[in-house]
């Protein structure tokens, strides 16, 4: 995963727009979509940013889905849940379960369909973000705006050894499967114990020579960004700031109407 969203980011046709842009277009669409009273606004968003992923920025469309399905798994399970577990008002669905019987309300099905939109604009923002920006010039903009130079740092470090541990424990998981290590649910405990212990010790290890390898190199304390320069230029701001009224005003006039109503 790693090396799918570093390569996109540095290779796709939104490469040379400018960093802070991107930036401030993603930051702003993930606090529109997730303040949203209603669900047309974060809808509008994921939309609107995905077609700009895909079309815009050249992202393969099988890959930028495939990258969605996990989230709205995710999504899709807590809002049936709070789509049975809350709400009031007319029953708008009713399943028979043992003798028992659930139902879908009005309240219950707007909340979930507002968890569900507000998931979608927030990723598909994220996405965009990740898709289009290396991560190293969204730290290098971080440091512009004066942010602790030991959090940067640590962010860099967690963002890269994540996938390390990551692709470690893939390959400790494939060799226990390899030697019947799923086999039954004892194995699988025990299994799932040793990676478990491993991976610790392997992170262990990996910082100990994470540091030597600093010190080789001098490290004082401190690792320098490079800010990529280019500024943007007036058509792309002008299409940022269309796109962000768009959004602003879809969420004013639902709000204004009161929020959607499921039929």
């Amino acid at each position: 995963m790693h090396d799918l969203l570093d390569d996109y980011a540095h290779a796709n046709a939104l490469r040379d727009v400018s960093p802070r842009l991107k930036l401030s277009v993603g930051l702003a669409s993930i606090l529109l979509s997730v303040s949203s009273p209603t669900p047309a606004a974060p809808l509008f968003v994921a939309l609107s940013l995905s077609l700009a992923t895909v079309l815009l920025a050249k992202i393969p469309a099988r890959i930028y889905l495939q990258l969605l399905l996990l989230p709205f798994s995710f999504a899709g399970l807590s809002a049936a849940v709070v789509a049975f577990m809350h709400g009031s008002g007319d029953v708008l669905l009713s399943l028979p379960i043992l003798g028992y019987s659930l139902s879908i309300r009005e309240d219950g099905g707007l909340l979930a369909l507002l968890l569900i939109a507000r998931t979608l604009g927030g990723m598909c923002s994220l996405f965009f973000l990740s898709l289009t920006t290396p991560m190293i010039e969204i730290f290098a903009i971080f440091k512009s705006l004066h942010m602790p130079q030991s959090v940067i740092e640590l962010s860099m470090m967690i963002y890269r050894y994540i996938f390390v541990f990551l692709d470690q424990a893939a390959m400790i998981h494939n060799a226990q499967v390899m030697r019947l290590g799923d086999a039954g649910v004892r194995n699988r405990l025990q299994s799932f114990a040793m990676l478990c212990a491993v991976l610790f010790l392997r992170s262990w290890e990996q910082g100990e020579r994470l540091i030597v390898a600093m010190d080789a190199r001098c490290y004082d304390g401190k690792l320098e960004l490079m800010e990529q320069t280019g500024r943007a230029g007036r058509g792309e701001v002008a299409a940022a700031a269309t796109y962000l009224a768009c959004a602003l005003a879809v969420s004013a006039l639902t709000w204004s109407a009161g929020g959607l109503r499921l039929l």
